[in-house]
């Protein structure tokens, strides 16, 4: 495709820090939602770079809906399952199996091992809204540390988030630089294996000796809601349900008593979906072109079949053995995506903020610099990723912009390092999480911790997983 622009290195140049300027001022200084940030960097990008408006929109207009055909879809279907995991109680099931089976100096490494598995299909926020309850308890009734089982769960959850699709940002970062996803995530789950147990248990270990956090009392720490992980509201309401009322009242008191649907249950379920992808990935580097096994595999892991399979799976694994009727079930899936819309927003808008940057040719500008200045693909996107998401707090934005800068770069790489390079991006975008985070005032507040203990813990804790999973991507760099 022809740049909508003729402009010069040194104007092109200009437009990207312009653009990306405006998307961060907005975001960290003006407080805009993200959505609105991404949309009007693209425009700043666009006039800068001499395009016309009109290609401008159109450029922003197909990236937009590329990446929410590509990303949205999965990100939706994932949500569905992690809804039906956390309403029919499967996860509550595994944390406490997990959890109750092991003591003592084990429960570190337990707590690290369930996040990391509940947290394959639950957004971060989630995650945390299940297991911080499940932690403060254990905590309270036996003598670890609060520190030594948080941190382990909040690595467990971070580094999946991060590092792990189906998750938003990888998913992002795969979408843009055209990686194999099998390949990512295989690559992926490799990585977040060390760097699950260095940021984790042994990190927690470390800091718990050097900053005490007493357990809140049960009275001021935050309520959990019955089942549902949207912060005190159910995932399934009146409206879902068609039952009058007021929209957005529980319905667990009218959906009744539920049955827990079984701890392996819950585990197949989650671990189907990524079975199916690894399984494909696997095919495509052992098995030749043509052979039949490969040639299924590479449909059934496809992540759109297999999520949806996994979906299916869940709705009778999960939704019929945990008691609820057809109704029930489908209201839990409808209401898993309200929650997900401003993210699709996010993700999409970023898409087009990506494809303008492409189609200025400002991504080619930077791959053209970067290999005369014979700056490593991998630093350089770690590095921008890095940049942004200490500028704006969101590792979302910081993978989109970061991916779609180094895009160019990633077509003179091959197969395996390109996964490698979403890798990268993945791990930069976790660098760091501090006042302009949400996330960082999520555990600040479950926690009961100041700010500066805050950033003693929590924030070391997510450069810790930054640096040891890039270092891991640059390892597998040696091998792949």
């Amino acid at each position: 495709m022809e740049p909508i622009t003729d402009a010069g290195t040194a104007q092109l140049t200009l437009a990207a820090v312009l653009g990306i300027t405006a998307v961060v001022l907005l975001i960290a200084a003006a407080k805009w939602h993200p959505f609105l940030a991404l949309i009007a960097g693209a425009g700043v990008l666009g006039l800068t770079a001499g395009a016309a408006p009109g290609d401008t929109v159109d450029s922003f207009t197909t990236g937009l809906g590329t990446t929410a055909g590509n990303v949205g879809v999965l990100i939706a279907l994932g949500s569905m399952i992690g809804a039906l995991l956390a309403e029919t109680g499967g996860a509550d099931g595994i944390v406490n199996r997990i959890v109750t089976g092991v003591s003592g100096a084990a429960l570190p490494w337990a707590m690290a091992g369930v996040a990391s598995l509940i947290g394959l299909p639950l957004f971060f926020e989630v995650g945390v809204v299940l297991l911080v309850p499940i932690v403060l308890l254990v905590a309270r009734r036996t003598d670890v540390g609060l520190l030594r089982l948080g941190i382990p769960a909040l690595a467990g959850l971070s580094v999946l988030h991060g590092l792990v699709p189906p998750h938003p940002g990888p998913l992002v970062a795969i979408s843009s630089l055209n990686a194999d996803l099998g390949l990512t995530l295989l690559l992926g789950l490799v990585c977040a294996i060390p760097t699950v147990i260095i940021a984790g248990p042994v990190y927690g270990n470390f800091i718990a000796a050097r900053v005490p956090v007493p357990v809140p009392p049960a009275a001021s720490s935050p309520d959990r809601p019955d089942s549902g992980p949207a912060g005190g509201q159910d995932l399934v309401d009146r409206d879902d349900l068609g039952n009058p009322g007021a929209p957005g009242d529980l319905v667990d008191p009218q959906v009744g008593r539920r049955r827990n649907p079984g701890f392996w249950a819950a585990v197949l379920t989650v671990l189907l979906p990524v079975a199916l992808m690894l399984a494909r990935g696997i095919a495509e580097l052992a098995l030749p072109d043509g052979n039949s096994v490969r040639a299924a595999l590479e449909v059934v892991g496809e992540p759109v079949v297999a999520l949806l399979a996994g979906v299916f799976v869940a709705m009778w694994s999960l939704g019929r053995r945990a008691g609820f009727d057809r109704r029930e079930t489908s209201a839990v899936i409808g209401g898993s995506l309200p929650p997900i819309a401003g993210i699709l927003l996010i993700v999409a808008a970023g898409g087009g903020f990506k494809q303008v940057l492409v189609d200025a040719g400002v991504g080619t500008v930077i791959a053209d610099a970067a290999q005369d200045a014979n700056i490593n693909a991998l630093v350089l996107g770690f590095l921008v990723a890095v940049g942004i998401r200490v500028a704006t707090g969101s590792a979302t934005v910081a993978t989109i912009t970061a991916a779609g800068i180094v895009a160019p770069l990633a077509a003179t790489l091959d197969r395996p390092e390109v996964s490698l390079l979403a890798l990268a991006i993945g791990a930069g975008s976790l660098f760091f999480s501090h006042v302009n985070d949400a996330g960082f005032w999520l555990v600040k507040e479950y926690f009961g911790m100041t700010v500066g203990q805050t950033i003693k813990t929590w924030s070391v804790m997510e450069t810790i997983i930054s640096v040891v999973g890039f270092a891991c991507v640059m390892l597998l760099s040696l091998i792949v």
